[in-house]
């Protein structure tokens, strides 16, 4: 996001919980989503609102809550008192599916905070995210180093290139005229989303590999969720949350909430953005 404001010239102000280096066109605010005074301070004047932290892993199932609902309600209440022209809230397509996981459940609340707020939003549920920083999908990468990248029961995604999603924010954060009051679910323009083989297949090539793709039941994967709480503890990625949407079959952006075309339409080819982000994480020494 950063990158991509600067690329346009456009101004930030952004919340940290440390101390950042400076950064040209950012002013950093120190806080977090419950330090009332860090959030009065970052909305000072903005145009635009746009809400894109949130926790998406948590040993305790409140800590959805708590982030993903309350840090939104805090948010928007400070969005409120100082008269912000737009409100963009990032929430997720788990939040079509509210009952498969604490943290679906509280994306869609946290939508419902917005959309009573009454101020002018828009939501953006993205698809699975990748790129360059992300960790979430690296763990396949990484698997398809050894030509094995294990995949929830057969079922159908669809994927986002960060930098296509920066620019989508930027866009509706600049533009509510065609986006106000609306629900948009933003993906890579991949016709009907990928099969779980066709994408690990895609991230085998990405890293050099032909890989196979067995697909683990969720029985399964919920036996190795409970081995990775056993040995990463709260660190574990793979958790029996996570499993629940992890193995629902359809995760694919539907077209009724596609993005305008005049507003905004995906350039990242996924075949090369993949094979950059495994550029980009060799280069960091992550994979």
């Amino acid at each position: 996001m950063l990158d991509e404001a600067a690329r346009q010239g456009i101004a930030l102000r952004a919340l940290t919980r440390r101390d950042q280096p400076p950064r040209e066109g950012v002013e950093w605010v120190r806080g977090d989503l419950h330090h009332r005074e860090g959030l009065a301070e970052l909305v000072k004047g903005a145009d635009a609102v746009l809400h894109i932290a949130g926790v998406v892993n948590t040993p305790d199932p409140m800590g959805f809550h708590i982030g993903n609902v309350e840090g939104t309600e805090l948010l928007v209440d400070a969005a409120r008192a100082a008269g912000a022209g737009r409100f963009v809230l990032v929430s997720s397509l788990s939040a079509r599916e509210p009952g498969l996981s604490a943290y679906g459940k509280s994306k869609r609340h946290a939508e419902e905070v917005v959309q009573t707020s009454g101020l002018d939003w828009t939501i953006v549920r993205p698809p699975a995210i990748y790129g360059p920083r992300d960790r979430e999908i690296l763990e396949l990468f990484k698997a398809a180093r050894w030509r094995v990248v294990p995949m929830p029961p057969p079922g159908r995604a669809s994927i986002v290139h960060v930098d296509d999603l920066a620019r989508l924010l930027l866009a509706l954060a600049a533009d509510g005229e065609a986006a106000s009051q609306r629900i948009f679910e933003p993906d890579d323009g991949h016709p009907g989303g990928w099969s779980h083989r066709e994408l690990a297949k895609a991230i085998g090539a990405a890293t050099g590999r032909d890989v196979w793709v067995p697909h683990l039941p969720k029985g399964i994967l919920m036996l190795a969720a409970r081995l990775d709480k056993l040995l990463r503890g709260d660190g574990a990625k793979l958790t029996a949350d996570r499993v629940g949407y992890m193995a629902h079959p359809d995760w694919v952006c539907a077209p009724e909430k596609a993005v305008p075309a005049e507003l905004w339409r995906a350039s990242v080819p996924t075949i090369e953005g993949l094979a950059d982000t495994a550029r980009w994480y060799r280069e960091k020494g992550w994979l």
